[in-house]
């Protein structure tokens, strides 16, 4: 499901070093140098060439990068080059401090990632900030918002297949119910989609669907600009169909004049190692065109040449 491509023979920490050390000094800087080796390691030999880049140079790799490139590509060889619980305590302290309704980046991270993977995060979040992610989010975010994501990245979710079948129709009557009285933000709504299993959540929506005539989701379309029930629906989707909802955030990122580069290049170095083939399945099935065209049709330079790498683009 990952698109990521490592070569059959990879060269060794040392020579990985050496060459992206050539390639930042001199009077110009390799971009296409860099682009072949960080955009065709995995995260375990990231984090070697990091630590041996630190120990043979005296400088932290991420410093050397930062000095040496800007701008989008930048953004893009930095995010892909961190560890996976450290990029996503990034993104999630951004978007703790610059919260707004519209912002579904901690539903992400909260939804889409294993127990073990959020809880890396939240330790990440420590080390780097020297804060709690749950206390900048209680810090930065109001009312229903916060009172639903506090605890949603605050899960440590059971990651087994087991379901309680008695459970999930009972929850699934409450869930119909709050949801029919149009108390979104009750306490019941939130206990189950912040403590429930994957398993036992796909279980709850089954049955909904079943019991109801339809989808939960399209209960929760009574106010379609309402931005919490919004997330509300994010929240589901992340859990039952995560590559048709990265899909959805990719098309948006590249539909119109301009282009979202920020959840473009989010979207592609947070899945390519997961399920990015997915997600270009789920675009061309969408839009009939190849997610490479499109992305090649909206980006540009080195920018555009990074992601086409992450893509899988040979």
């Amino acid at each position: 499901m990952a698109t990521l491509k490592v070569p059959a023979t990879v060269p060794s920490v040392a020579d990985d070093c050496e060459q992206l050390r050539k390639a930042f000094q001199g009077w110009g800087t390799n971009e296409a140098l860099i682009i072949s080796i960080l955009g065709h390691r995995d995260a375990a030999q990231r984090r070697a060439i990091r630590r041996a880049y630190a120990e043979t140079y005296g400088e932290e790799l991420l410093r050397s990068i930062t000095d040496e490139i800007s701008g989008d590509f930048e953004r893009a060889v930095i995010l892909w080059t961190l560890d996976p619980a450290e990029r996503d305590a990034v993104l999630a302290n951004e978007a703790a401090r610059k919260w707004q309704p519209g912002n579904r980046v901690l539903v992400e991270i909260a939804c889409t990632r294993g127990s073990a993977q959020l809880f890396a995060v939240r330790q990440a979040y420590h080390e780097r900030f020297k804060r709690s992610l749950e206390e900048d989010i209680a810090a930065h975010v109001k009312g229903e918002f916060r009172k639903l994501l506090v605890p949603l990245v605050s899960a440590y979710r059971y990651d087994g297949p087991e379901v309680n079948t008695r459970l999930a129709h009972s929850e699934a009557k409450i869930l119909h119910e709050k949801i029919h009285h149009k108390a979104y933000s009750d306490d019941e709504i939130i206990r189950i989609l912040t403590t429930r299993s994957k398993a036992q959540l796909l279980a709850t929506f089954n049955y909904y669907n079943d019991a109801f005539g339809h989808p939960i989701n399209k209960d929760l379309k009574a106010d379609p600009k309402d931005e919490y029930l919004k997330t509300l629906r994010a929240i589901i989707r992340c859990f039952t169909c995560p590559d048709r909802y990265f899909e959805k955030v990719v098309r948006q990122a590249i539909a119109g004049l301009g282009t979202d580069e920020s959840s473009l290049t989010r979207v592609i170095t947070t899945r390519a190692e997961v399920d990015l083939k997915l997600i270009k399945e789920a675009y061309q099935k969408r839009n009939s065109v190849p997610l490479e065209r499109a992305v090649a049709g909206d980006t540009s330079g080195d920018y555009e040449s990074m992601l086409l790498a992450l893509l899988g683009q040979e």
